[in-house]
């Protein structure tokens, strides 16, 4: 059977070819990730050891790496969602758990919910077993902001895509502030029927334009992944009213029905 596996480190910088551990954190990130579809592993299993890596890594706006808000303080969000169910999870405005992917992936699978924040996430992280951090566990930018937010889609073998994404928001944003990343349909958006979809860039523009969901529907109604992100971007750049925004957006067809 076929599988397939895309990351993303966020949209800018990341594409400079001096950046030696950003790159090399982006390569273990795809090799847990392959490693889980190589081996038979769910697309939501491959996609949440890729994010896994990438929130531990510090080279990233996000898990251990991510940007503070304007007091100073930590809010992270994640989320993930199965295309074979159209079940999905996420956690936002969380600052104690190691792992918000992992507690995205729990919300999913051991509640009934969709999306918790705050202090009840956490709650519900710690009642799950996961790893909890203190403040000192975030590795501060001293020189640059770090990259952005992270996301990963995979096809697995049996022929069912997953997503996940983890943020640390934008930097300086108001304590409380919720972006795109959590929100399901937005931030991501899974339907094997259609595709996958992760997006990353200007939170509140992509809210605003429709996000990933708007992408997923584009491959459902019978365009190619490049067309319907191409039509994604054009939106997200008409409602800004500028030319160079840093908005990125990664999708996958049913790989199955395309793949050599």
């Amino acid at each position: 059977m076929n599988y397939s596996l895309a990351i993303h480190g966020g949209a800018g910088a990341i594409r400079r070819r001096d950046n030696v551990p950003a790159r090399a954190a982006l390569a273990r990130s795809l090799d847990a990730g392959y490693e889980t579809l190589k081996q038979g592993g769910s697309s939501l299993d491959a996609v949440v050891a890729a994010v896994a890596v990438l929130e531990d890594s510090g080279l990233f706006n996000a898990g251990r790496g991510s940007v503070q808000t304007g007091d100073a303080r930590y809010e992270l969000d994640a989320a993930v969602m199965d295309g074979a169910t159209l079940r999905a999870g996420a956690v936002a405005c969380v600052s104690r758990i190691r792992n918000p992917v992992l507690a995205a992936r729990a919300v999913m699978e051991h509640s009934p919910h969709v999306l918790l924040a705050g202090a009840g996430a956490e709650r519900f992280a710690r009642h799950q077993g996961l790893r909890m951090i203190s403040s000192s566990y975030f590795v501060k930018a001293k020189h640059k902001t770090p990259h952005g937010t992270v996301g990963a889609v995979a096809l697995d073998q049996r022929g069912n895509l997953a997503a996940a994404t983890s943020t640390g928001g934008v930097s300086g944003k108001l304590p409380g502030r919720v972006g795109d990343s959590p929100l399901i349909g937005q931030g991501l958006y899974v339907d094997n029927a259609g595709g996958a979809a992760g997006a990353t860039g200007v939170g509140e523009e992509i809210i605003r334009a429709g996000g990933s969901l708007l992408i997923v529907e584009a491959i459902r109604g019978g365009r190619s992944p490049q067309e319907a992100c191409e039509q994604a971007v054009r939106r997200l750049n008409a409602l800004a009213d500028v030319e160079h925004r840093d908005i990125g957006e990664i999708a996958r067809e049913w790989l199955a029905r395309s793949l050599p």
